[in-house]
């Protein structure tokens, strides 16, 4: 119709699997520079697998420790390390973790991936500290950008 404007969208890139691959390679050169063994997973938007790495030397739980935390951050779009709190018998998140079909984990690790602003996918990792764990996600971001 004469008059109407349709606004402009801009597209943005997915993740692919070479994006995912390179976080996962940064993420595990902090955690071996830290003498860490971790594992890794890193997420597409739709919160498909796109990468998975287990240090033969992590433990085994350490595997589904980091697709969790992955999966936290791309559903709730934030850092793991920030929901802490909301999670709390008293916080605003309480009963979130049993209302989903995938149990969330919420402790710190997990980082949503963005590229122009918008939400392209996540990366989760679990198996040092959860400090450590964040450090070594937010290198992993650091190297994509």
């Amino acid at each position: 119709m004469p008059g109407l404007t349709t606004p402009a969208c801009t597209a943005v890139a997915p993740l692919t699997t070479e994006d995912a691959e390179l976080l996962v390679s940064a993420a595990r050169t902090a955690a071996e520079r830290a003498g860490a063994t971790v594992s890794i997973t890193v997420l597409d938007a739709g919160g498909h697998l796109l990468a998975f790495r287990r240090d033969d030397r992590a433990v085994l739980i350490s595997g589904e420790t980091s697709t969790r935390k992955a999966y936290t951050a791309l559903q709730l779009d934030a850092p793991t390390a920030d929901l802490v709190e909301a999670v709390r018998p008293d916080g605003p998140f309480h009963t979130l973790p049993t209302a989903l079909d995938r149990p969330l984990l919420f402790i710190a690790g997990g980082l949503p991936v963005r590229r122009g602003g918008r939400l392209v996918g996540a990366i989760g990792v679990g198996g040092g500290a959860p400090d450590q764990d964040h450090a070594f996600a937010a290198a992993a971001l650091d190297a994509l950008l």
